[in-house]
């Protein structure tokens, strides 16, 4: 019997829940999804705790920077997704950054974290549909994602794949737009049209 899972919006009050997503060790604990937010510099010199502090500070606001996952109860993982213009990093990466005919502010979807446990039992897909629905909601005309191609590379590991992989963003609709890189795809959804 597949799992039931549940995906909402992040609040403040499942700030402890986001927590224990996050966890105490691997590529997560030490990020806080801060890595698109911040210059090089202040991500490699800001401490893991004052990076937790910023996540915890934006998802008080409206609308939040994410969604979180269930599994009976059990906070089991998270996906970012807010307008392009939020993450400063992405405009800066030669993988990312705004060409010309691109949609100038699209909603992005930029990371994935599934606990340990949890993994291949359906989170990232349930994650990406809830970021889909979540920007929907909120007006995204757009929306974007970055993913790792697994069939060109496919000895990658948990931590390389937080972008997503291409197979899970076109299964739930997205086109591939462009490849800044064997490895990488530019993946893009027009919500309305796909609802249509």
């Amino acid at each position: 019997m597949a799992d039931s899972i549940t995906v909402e919006p992040v609040r403040d009050e499942l700030w402890p829940e986001l927590e224990r997503v996050f966890g105490e060790r691997g590529d997560p604990s030490g990020c806080w999804c801060q890595w698109f937010k911040l210059t090089g510099t202040q991500y490699r010199e800001l401490p893991r705790e004052q990076k937790a502090d910023l996540l915890h500070t934006s998802i008080a606001t409206d609308p939040a920077p994410g969604v979180i996952a269930w599994i009976d109860g059990e906070p089991v993982g998270w996906a970012a997704v807010e307008p392009f213009s939020a993450y400063p990093a992405l405009a800066r990466s030669p993988i990312t950054k705004r060409l010309p005919g691109d949609p100038a502010d699209p909603w992005a979807v930029t990371c994935f974290v599934v606990r340990d446990g949890f993994r291949k039992r359906g989170v990232a897909h349930a994650l990406l549909d809830g970021a889909v629905s979540f920007a929907g909601e909120h007006g995204a005309d757009v929306i974007e994602g970055y993913p790792v191609d697994t069939e060109v590379r496919p000895g990658l590991s948990s931590a390389e794949r937080f972008h997503g992989t291409v197979s899970l963003f076109r299964s739930a609709g997205f086109d591939v737009v462009r490849r800044p890189s064997t490895t990488r795809a530019i993946m893009r959804l027009t919500p309305h049209a796909a609802a249509h």
